[in-house]
């Protein structure tokens, strides 16, 4: 009796290859590199490096292969390549919709942000929305360490804050980098100078502890060093920071804009710990080519573009 191969368990299912994963394809093969790739969809180049294995494991071949210092496709690739690009361009001609009009959209955004996001930015976004867009709902709501759920669960459509995984189902673009500065009191005996390492870690702090959902990049990047902070006072969010250290010996460490528009009163110095804080605009796969998203996007980025941010 014949016996049967028993399949390769570390073959991919075929048909869990989608769209982006055939777009991932085309720009690594129009840019000749995985990190370029990366960088053109906005992405990790983990991400980049698993979708090009799983279309590896499917169709068998390495795809693309150093050769002299460079990235070249195979011929396998050339072909599959040219299938990616035609295929991608026929669904694309299928999902166009009629013209999009924002002065007419009567449909609901809804972006997941924190504190920080709200406090600055998404006043711009909902001012430059609702210009083009009168007739628009926007709906904003608490992301809480979690807006990746957010998004998967059909909760919020965009997602506008710090993002540090590496999910095949989302695109992301970095909006806003900028480093950690301490609020403090004017009268505070450090006010008026950068402090060192040594005098930072032996501040009273407010730890901003977002309810245990998040950590800051700068304490992350402290506790890497080997040190704690001395945090004799936790709060679960930056609201009301200011009067928090306004009269007391206590140092917030925020970021930077986020300082600037507290009590002008305080004193704002440097933070010795480089761990800036990215803010990006995050969105999931099926959102890509929607009209709408699309629109809602590229106003986001001209609305950073302007606050020079």
């Amino acid at each position: 009796m014949a016996r049967h191969k028993a399949a390769d368990p570390c073959v991919t299912d075929p048909y869990q290859l989608d769209f982006r994963t055939f777009h991932l394809l085309t720009v690594v093969h129009r840019e000749k590199s995985f990190s370029r790739a990366a960088e053109a969809l906005g992405v990790s180049q983990s991400v980049v490096s698993y979708g090009i294995e799983k279309l590896r494991q499917v169709f068998g071949d390495p795809l693309f292969v150093r050769e002299g210092g460079h990235t070249v496709s195979t011929e396998r690739c050339e072909g599959l390549a040219r299938y990616a690009s035609d295929l991608l361009a026929e669904f694309d001609s299928m999902q166009q919709q009629p013209r999009f009009d924002p002065s007419e959209i009567t449909a609901t955004l809804t972006f997941a942000c924190n504190y920080y996001e709200r406090s600055f930015l998404i006043p711009a976004v909902v001012a430059k929305l609702r210009r083009e867009a009168p007739k628009l709902n926007i709906e904003v709501i608490d992301a809480s360490g979690s807006g990746h759920r957010r998004l998967i669960d059909g909760e919020a459509d965009m997602l506008i804050g710090p993002y540090r995984r590496a999910d095949a189902g989302f695109f992301e673009k970095t909006l806003i980098r900028e480093q950690y500065v301490c609020l403090m009191d004017a009268s505070h005996p450090a006010a008026g100078r950068d402090p060192t390492l040594e005098e930072y870690l032996a501040f009273d702090h407010v730890l901003i502890t977002y309810g245990g959902r998040w950590v800051s990049p700068y304490v992350s990047e402290i506790e890497a060093m080997g040190h704690r902070l001395n945090a004799p006072l936790k709060v679960p969010s930056p609201a009301g920071i200011d009067r928090i250290v306004a009269g007391s010996d206590l140092v917030a460490t925020v970021p930077r804009r986020l300082a600037q528009i507290q009590d002008s009163t305080l004193a704002i110095v440097a933070c010795p710990i480089d761990a800036p804080l990215e803010v990006k605009m995050v969105w999931s796969v099926r959102k890509q080519h929607s009209a709408l998203m699309k629109w809602a996007r590229e106003r986001i980025s001209a609305t950073v573009a302007e606050l020079s941010l």
